[in-house]
């Protein structure tokens, strides 16, 4: 009898000594008008550690300061510098301004995080969505664009640069063709904006398995992802066909005249063609790289094998995608040469040391008058 008292009060101890840590599932301490907003998928797994969430709470916090400097300095610079406002520096500006605006909505995400799940609600999963659609995107087709301008630019280079006007139709046709993709969801008109994840993320609907749903993630996939990717990669392989074509023609005229090379300065053996052409494959690998994998987890949550998408998966091809919003300043800019200049004028402890190309021209054309002479 005094054992089995012993049994059932050493029962009732390690009960109450377990209870504190129970593995919940997900979503096990919302209300049921949230729970509403929520794929039931993401409510069969255990909610994550709470390390994991302030882990990404403290990744997202370095995206979005690396972010805002850099896309902040690209909109303050381009805007403001007479000699940057080109027509294809308009572009640049169009990108680092869905840049700017893919991470001002970090702040959701990082609440949601600090506080472990869907602590903002609905409201908030709405507004982090509807920020990602647009700038994401505006982004991708902005990244066409580019590879536009320099496809015309280099390819045709007395008759295709674009002009102002031109390039502020594009840049106007690009936001009209981006906001259906963001209101649609927003009013469940076609698709919706939910929860992914940790529940601290969200974006559109690709595990409901309806026609209408289905055909959503189809349509968003073929127009946002493919046609972009298409035309990056069209436009930069008929950029790097024409360098080497170029620089075939010059090898083969050196050789008629039997001279080394026809390059005047010998000694920078990388010539401009090839490192717009080098450019011109990193931009293209950047953008595959940052967006196919969230275009591949869309496609095995609509169509394929959903037990692939774990939360833990489905955080990671996100994370790519802001990585890319903290790079493309510094690709697209900071190797700019002027840029690197107004930002040498403007805050000289940075300490960039940029040299002058009018300046140098200048220098080597006095050097070369007494020469002609």
């Amino acid at each position: 009898m005094l054992n089995m008292n012993w049994t059932r009060g050493s029962t009732t101890y390690e009960a109450r000594i377990k209870e504190p840590n129970l593995v919940h599932n997900l979503g096990w301490n919302l209300k049921p008008e949230d729970l509403t907003h929520i794929p039931e998928h993401w409510l069969i797994y255990p909610e994550p550690d709470k390390s994991l969430h302030l882990l990404l709470g403290m990744v997202y916090v370095f995206f979005f300061v690396a972010s805002m400097i850099g896309n902040g300095l690209v909109l303050w610079i381009f805007t403001t510098a007479k000699s940057l406002r080109t027509a294809s520096n308009m572009f640049v500006v169009n990108l680092a301004f869905c840049d700017f605006l893919m991470m001002l909505k970090a702040p959701v995400f990082l609440y949601n995080s600090f506080h472990y799940g869907f602590a903002l609600g609905h409201m908030g999963c709405q507004i982090f969505a509807g920020m990602g659609s647009l700038s994401g995107i505006g982004a991708g087709m902005t990244n066409a664009c580019i590879a536009y301008d320099r496809y015309t630019t280099i390819t045709k280079p007395f008759d295709g640069k674009i002009t102002r006007t031109k390039a502020l139709i594009m840049i106007l046709f690009i936001w009209f063709y981006t906001i259906p993709w963001t209101i649609m969801p927003i009013l469940e008109v076609w698709g919706r904006f939910v929860p992914e994840g940790f529940l601290t993320a969200c974006s559109f609907d690709y595990l409901t398995r309806t026609f209408d749903n289905r055909l959503f993630v189809g349509a968003i996939f073929t127009f946002s992802y493919v046609l972009p990717m298409l035309m990056i990669i069209y436009f930069y392989s008929q950029i790097v066909s024409k360098v080497f074509s170029h620089e075939k023609a010059l090898r083969e005229q050196a050789k008629k005249m039997n001279v080394e090379s026809l390059r005047a300065n010998q000694r920078n053996s990388e010539s401009a063609e090839l490192r717009i052409a080098k450019a011109a494959i990193t931009v293209c690998f950047l953008f595959v790289t940052s967006w196919t994998p969230y275009a591949v987890l869309a496609l095995i949550g609509a169509f394929g094998d959903q037990t692939l998408l774990t939360p833990g998966v489905s955080m990671i091809p996100a994370l790519n995608c802001k990585l890319v919003a903290c790079i493309d300043p510094y690709i697209y800019a900071i190797s700019h040469p002027k840029f690197r200049l107004e930002l040498q004028k403007r805050l000289p402890w940075l300490a960039i040391k940029e040299k002058d190309d009018s300046d140098t021209r200048s220098t080597a054309t006095e050097q070369s008058a007494p020469a002609q002479a």
